[in-house]
């Protein structure tokens, strides 16, 4: 019984690093496109806006599904991967420092959720 328990509880834990990381990636891509939008000339960034909105769309979404347990969550997980890779790649073409720390942690979170969508 103790060992279920303990293994509930790391199980827990390792759940609750994976919607830590999806919504700071969330977090950081609402910035990103609100400063983005503040900046003068940001209308020849409007791909790299759409991306960053899809982005958080999907972290939210997959952060939800993960909290609750889920039966789709690893498959939201994959997607969420494939979109965060496509912006955090994205966003590092740009060269202000804003869209450099918004890649990274695209990047991290898309790494994230393919070992999350990849575990058994």
């Amino acid at each position: 019984m103790h060992y279920a328990m303990a293994h509930h509880n790391q199980n827990n834990m390792d759940q609750q690093q994976m919607v830590n990381i999806i919504q700071d990636c969330e977090a950081t891509c609402e910035y990103t496109k609100y400063c983005i939008l503040e900046m003068d000339g940001s209308n020849h960034r409007k791909e790299q806006l759409r991306l960053l909105e899809d982005c958080a769309d999907i972290c939210t979404l997959t952060a939800k599904c993960i909290a609750r347990c889920s039966n789709f969550s690893k498959s939201i997980a994959s997607l969420c991967a494939q979109i965060c890779d496509t912006c955090g790649n994205h966003c590092l073409q740009h060269p202000d420092e804003l869209s450099q720390h918004c890649g990274r942690v695209c990047l991290q979170c898309a790494q994230a959720c393919r070992y999350f969508a990849m575990s058994a």
